[in-house]
């Protein structure tokens, strides 16, 4: 174990440690500005799948997507995260967070552009895409190899190792505030998980659907009812933020380094951008053109971090209980302490209720991810089945026993290695993904309100006509 151990640590070192967010966040500069700024050009665009009706409801749609992707993106990132990047990094790391979150826009929405493209219809009817899929049918069957390690690693990082923290951050939640025991709240979460993802994709594209805008709505409510009792001092606040960004103040040793270091981890981490795992999700949308669901995902990001994040930030920075310099309290705690000192002891009870669904919407994605990658490796149906009865062990696993999660130290390695072939694949496709932004644009400019794709003008691509039938264009 000990070797295991030492084995995934220099992983870790190599991938998270040295290089990846440098490259994440140098490359989704790269993409903002080799597009055009794509982000800012289609930010109003991004509001229109809130109030869309698809035609289909046997179709998973660009909204339900979405909100799929917004319930894996949101999770304990924005409530410890954010808090632990400011306990680390200061104010100022809030600043990095939306720079990383409005660079990362544009690195969503192409590797899911790209996802869009290259799926496949299943015998079922519905999409599989991804970047395993991409890697295939973009770049050929010669980098099978690279496909292969990036399902692996999906599997083991997503499907596997993120839902035993999960299923332990809810049940800590619900024990430290409700005294429930950790067993009763991890077979309640295993039973309510064994439902869902035995309904395949639709079940959990409906139940995202439900989940996600509650949660995110009620938490948001709450934070912005923070923000107008203390509205006198959000000038403040927001010139706290930018001054120890730029290292006009230092709230921590450090200065702004540490502001920038924590930002961009924490704000990569929260919005996920660039590590491949929201194109899998955004593969089985039913859209008229790949760059649809692009943007779609791009304002998922922009969900993630500008909103939510932000949210978390604004009730710590605008209450007393943040201290800068102090690391005594950080994480869940710092965030539901602040709010308890706005509103009262009552919120913690809310904040309790608020991780349930925060980790909810993020296990079923993390279990869907894996199934994409699955079935990626193998057609064979008990291929599912096991991965579905593995998710379920683990979060419960991961719910009784405390330090089980230890257990699971691959993970993070793991995404490090799933978010270095991800990248890979965006760099060499990327000529492609152009091509189709630029159908994209040129269908504006003529007048074409919601662009379609037409495959023959693509036709030296493998794309899967039946993927993008005449039909619905």
């Amino acid at each position: 174990m000990a070797f295991l151990e030492s084995f995934f640590g220099v992983i870790g070192d190599l991938t998270w440690g040295w290089a990846l967010i440098p490259i994440l966040v140098v490359f989704g500069v790269f993409i903002t500005i080799a597009t055009g700024f794509v982000q800012f050009q289609f930010f109003g665009r991004m509001f229109r799948v809130l109030t869309k009706r698809e035609a289909d409801p046997n179709k998973i749609s660009a909204r339900e997507a979405l909100m799929i992707s917004v319930g894996g993106r949101v999770g304990g990132g924005n409530i410890a995260g954010v808090a632990v990047a400011i306990t680390l990094g200061g104010p100022g790391a809030v600043f990095w967070m939306w720079a990383i979150a409005i660079v990362g826009m544009a690195t969503s929405l192409v590797e899911c552009s790209v996802a869009q493209l290259f799926k496949r219809v299943e015998p079922n009817g519905d999409f599989r895409g991804g970047p395993a899929r991409s890697i295939i049918h973009g770049l050929g069957a010669d980098y099978r190899w690279l496909a292969v390690t990036y399902a692996i690693c999906l599997i083991a990082a997503f499907g596997v190792g993120f839902n035993a923290f999960q299923g332990n951050t809810v049940a800590g939640a619900a024990y430290d505030s409700l005294g429930i025991d950790r067993l009763w709240t991890g077979l309640f979460l295993t039973a309510i998980t064994g439902f869902i993802v035995f309904g395949g994709i639709h079940r959990i594209a409906k139940a995202a659907d439900v989940v996600v805008p509650v949660m995110a709505l009620g938490y948001l409510a709450l934070a912005i009812v923070v923000i107008i009792m203390n509205i006198g001092e959000v000038p403040a606040v927001f010139a706290s933020i930018i001054s120890n960004a730029f290292g006009l103040e230092e709230a921590v040793g450090g200065g702004m380094g540490a502001a920038i270091a924590q930002g961009l981890r924490r704000g990569l981490f929260s919005n996920e951008a660039g590590l491949g795992s929201a194109p899998n999700v955004a593969a089985t949308a039913t859209v008229r053109h790949p760059i649809s669901q692009g943007i779609t995902q791009a304002f998922s990001v922009f969900i993630d971090t500008i909103l939510i994040c932000s949210c978390t930030a604004f009730v710590i920075l605008l209450g007393d209980v943040y201290v800068p310099g102090a690391a005594d309290v950080d994480g869940v705690a710092l965030t539901q302490q602040s709010m308890v000192s706005h509103l009262g002891a009552w919120t913690q009870y809310f904040l309790t209720f608020a991780i349930l669904l925060f980790a909810f919407s993020s296990i079923i994605y993390n279990y869907y991810l894996g199934e994409n990658a699955i079935t990626f490796l193998s057609k064979h149906p008990m291929a599912i089945m096991g991965l579905r009865v593995l998710v379920m062990a683990v979060i419960l696993l991961g719910a009784v026993a405390p330090n089980a999660t230890a257990v699971f130290f691959f993970s993070d390695p793991m995404m490090g290695v799933l978010a270095v072939v991800n990248l890979i694949a965006i760099m060499m496709l990327f000529p492609i993904a152009r091509r189709i932004l630029q159908d994209f644009r040129e269908q504006l400019k003529a007048g074409v309100d919601r662009p379609v794709l037409n495959v023959e003008k693509f036709s030296d691509l493998d794309l899967d006509p039946k993927a993008w039938p005449k039909a619905e264009q």
